[in-house]
């Protein structure tokens, strides 16, 4: 399978009507020529937490959402992705239950990463603890294995509690293979095409490292995988929020990468009107990319573009996301901090509001993003220009569901309704089926307040300029009899 070169959709299974039934539905009726890229269903399995990131298992479809039925027939017609948290499954599945419930008795239990497998005794040593990348306090949780009494320490590199709903699995585990194949097998008879390695940087644990994106080790598990996946038909795309080095690392060595560098520096262009980091940027970044402005996650900041920004233009920049209604998550190690302990993760805000919910300042920037070479994805609620939703915020304790409002039926038509939706599909189609987007792209030389973006594939071209002053964006294209055509964006 050989990804296409198409414009794909990023929702929730519950978040376009309700189920993956509804949202079946909605493609067909609203945006079937709009996401022949594929769709990419963020976690539908069972889940204990984060929003479908702390999976139970994944064989199943949570009920409430449907059944692989579903995701099959959406596969259909739309190449569907799948996440797999590779880095680890939910403690409330039965595969960390049966472990609680029987210590090394369990046939489950080499599929978790136990401290002792680390440390002698399973004790850690805070100078090893030190130099992790830490995304909660600690790297372990403690749990008591109810038929012996014994406390055993697990590793846990996420979640917000303690001791944490998600932990960690043993990739160096035959038995975590296994599953792992078995994950990949099941995908191939629902018509799942592509799978997202969430977290997959994550999966090596080495004392004297930081534990993330550990070399060799990480491309020796990729390897491993990608070997895996493509003897299923599938094609992977690794989910890595790290320096771009590492990044251009994964892209040196041929995989898919995420552009995570683009959508902050897009909107540094906007708010601080100002071509110049945008423009040196495109001039210097692979092609085998996902592009994205949004996700289920805020926009990314550090340590994505450490060093390709200027924090005191950043901090102007998240300042205003702030005055716009964003909330903040903050990085936690100090190593990996910016400059005066500038200390942004993402900024969890709709693009929409970021961009103070200027339909034209909102179009320019989805018109950069999809004339950018890669693989473009539009998050729903940027399909629809969703502003913030702070009661889900208040609902829910969670800073980023103020970027994941679940629209009913009759809110979909609305946002449908809306001219800058339909400007937005407009634009989406004309960059699915115009022929010169199958070519070459130029960054055009420009003054500090305009991005010219071009294509050119033979004798069919097309030229995106954005004017930052204004917000105008306009687009001139070749047409059939040779004859030069334009629209405002």
């Amino acid at each position: 399978m050989t990804v296409q070169n198409k414009v794909q959709l990023i929702t929730y299974p519950d978040s376009l009507g309700g189920d993956l039934r509804t949202l079946n539905q909605v493609l067909d009726r609203h945006f079937q020529d709009i996401f022949p890229g594929g769709v990419h269903i963020l976690p539908p399995y069972p889940s204990s937490g984060d929003r479908g990131f702390a999976p139970l298992t994944y064989l199943e479809i949570e009920p409430a959402f449907g059944s692989w039925e579903d995701i099959k027939a959406i596969g259909e017609r739309f190449p569907v992705l799948l996440d797999v948290m590779v880095n680890h499954i939910s403690q409330q599945s039965h595969y960390f239950q049966d472990f609680l419930a029987r210590g090394k008795d369990s046939p489950y239990g080499e599929l978790f990463l136990t401290l002792d497998k680390i440390w002698p005794g399973g004790e850690p040593v805070q100078a090893d603890v030190d130099k992790i990348f830490l995304r909660r306090g600690q790297p372990y949780s403690t749990f008591k294995i109810k038929a012996t009494g014994e406390e055993i320490k697990v590793w846990t590199t996420f979640g917000k509690q303690d001791p944490s709903e998600q932990i960690d699995l043993d990739i160096n585990s035959p038995k975590t293979k296994e599953l792992l194949a078995d994950i990949l097998k099941n995908f191939s008879k629902h018509n799942v095409k592509l799978v997202r390695l969430d977290a997959v940087g994550y999966v090596v644990k080495k004392l004297g490292t930081s534990c993330f994106f550990v070399e060799p080790e990480i491309y020796e598990f990729l390897d491993w995988f990608e070997s895996l996946a493509r003897s299923y038909g599938l094609e992977i795309l690794p989910e890595i929020h790290a320096h771009y080095s590492i990044q251009y690392a994964l892209a040196r060595r041929g995989y898919w990468i995420y552009d995570f560098i683009l959508p902050y520096t897009i909107l540094e262009a906007m708010i601080a009107k100002s071509s110049a980091r945008l423009r040196a940027y495109l001039k210097d970044r692979p092609g085998k990319q996902f592009t994205m402005l949004d996700c289920h996650d805020g926009i990314p900041v550090l340590p994505d573009v450490e060093g390709l920004i200027d924090t005191t233009t950043a901090r102007e920049v998240v300042d205003t996301c702030l005055d716009r209604g964003a909330n903040l998550s903050k990085i936690i190690s100090d190593a990996h901090k910016g400059e005066g302990g500038f200390d942004v993760h993402q900024i969890n805000c709709t693009f929409y509001s970021a961009l103070g919910e200027q339909d034209d300042a909102y179009l320019a920037a989805r018109a950069l993003q999809l004339f950018v070479p890669g693989i473009p994805q539009v998050y729903y609620v940027g399909l629809l220009a969703g502003a913030n939703d702070f009661a889900a915020v208040e609902e829910t304790g969670d800073g980023r569901a103020v970027n994941r409002h679940n629209y009913t039926v009759g809110e979909i038509q609305e946002a449908l309704n809306r001219e800058v939706v339909q400007r937005l599909l407009k634009l989406i189609r004309f960059r699915n089926e115009h022929p010169a987007f199958g070519g070459d792209c130029s960054v055009e030389e420009s003054s500090d307040t305009e991005v010219r973006l071009a294509w050119k594939n033979g004798e069919q071209y097309c030229r995106l300029t954005v004017d930052l002053s204004t917000y105008g964006a306009v687009v001139e294209y070749s047409a059939e009899g040779q004859t030069v055509k334009r629209f405002t964006v």
